[in-house]
């Protein structure tokens, strides 16, 4: 401000508010155009980022066959967490599956003895269901601490479980993906997992060099790591050799990837590419907006760097 053209501190605060609000309602127009975008033209146009979805997240508001409609118009090339009924339909849509089930969930994992038995059943399946499909990995779990668990012990069982199975994933060119999940949110049960085991993505990754396979790898769930961990660039750059996957979603509340959550999606996509990452990248996110497909073709844009 020029010291010859005073202006006192009333007329500051006016000029002030006026710009607040000029900006508010700016942002409110911009969310309101994005959410209103429900043009069926292709919004990947870069496509150096392999976009998936996972199919659980849209499910209340369509069916999976009408989302892999949506999906193929804007531009994303694969699907994951849909019923494996609908794989020959996507597939011959032209979409890819980008992710199987190991068939035994987050909550009944190798940490527990008592879970043993299923898990390899279910893994073995899941290495012969992705061999079908064309699919290159399958996703496994830690499960959740049980009363008077040892750790040491629990993370030996997850070690040993898993090596029991590994020549059979290395014999049909699967990866099995463990996935980090948060235990600090506990306002839904798929927002996050308090009790889970491999809450913490060090450990996980810890686990993963002691089992000591490459075809034994991360998924590295972007909004999972920002509620536990944070440093998310930091951690890609440091374990990326040991990454198989990533998800995404908005953090607090596991939303949109808009500007209600703090995670700074475009730079993370950049990182991942940074280190020569080819494989999927997939929409994880619950839909909040008017329009759930308008709020898949905004991340997927946001995604497309």
């Amino acid at each position: 401000m020029e010291a010859n053209h005073p202006i006192d501190r009333r007329e500051l605060l006016k000029r002030s508010a006026k710009g607040i609000i000029g900006g508010s309602l700016a942002s409110v127009g911009l969310a309101s155009q994005a959410q209103a975008n429900t043009t069926s033209a292709s919004v990947v146009t870069n496509g150096r980022i392999r976009q998936s979805i996972m199919g659980w997240c849209f499910r209340d508001h369509m069916d999976a066959l009408t989302l892999a409609k949506h999906c193929k118009e804007i531009g994303l090339v694969a699907m994951e967490g849909i019923s494996t009924a609908h794989y020959p339909a996507v597939i011959k849509m032209g979409l890819e599956v980008s992710l199987v089930s190991g068939n035994h969930g987050f909550a009944k994992g190798p940490c527990n003895p008592e879970y043993h038995d299923l898990v390899i059943k279910g893994l073995t399946e899941g290495i012969d269901l992705a061999k079908k499909v064309g699919c290159q990995n399958v996703i496994t779990f830690t499960g959740m601490r049980f009363e008077g668990m040892d750790d040491e012990k629990a993370a030996q069982r997850c070690i040993d479980t898993w090596k029991e199975v590994l020549p059979y994933a290395e014999k049909n060119g699967i990866t099995i993906v463990l996935e980090h999940l948060n235990s600090r949110d506990d306002t839904h049960p798929m927002k996050g997992h308090p009790g889970y085991f491999g809450d913490d993505v060090d450990f996980c990754v810890d686990l993963i060099k002691r089992v000591g396979s490459e075809n034994f790898k991360l998924l590295f769930d972007i909004y999972h790591v920002s509620v536990m961990n944070g440093d998310v660039i930091r951690r890609i750059r440091q374990y990326h050799e040991y990454i198989a996957h990533y998800h995404t979603a908005g953090n607090p509340g596991r939303g949109e990837l808009d500007d209600t959550q703090e995670i700074n999606y475009p730079p993370i996509l950049k990182e991942i590419l940074k280190t020569g990452y080819t494989g999927y990248v997939a929409q994880e996110f619950i839909p909040t907006w008017d329009h759930p497909i308008s709020a898949l073709r905004h991340a997927a844009k946001l995604c497309d760097v």
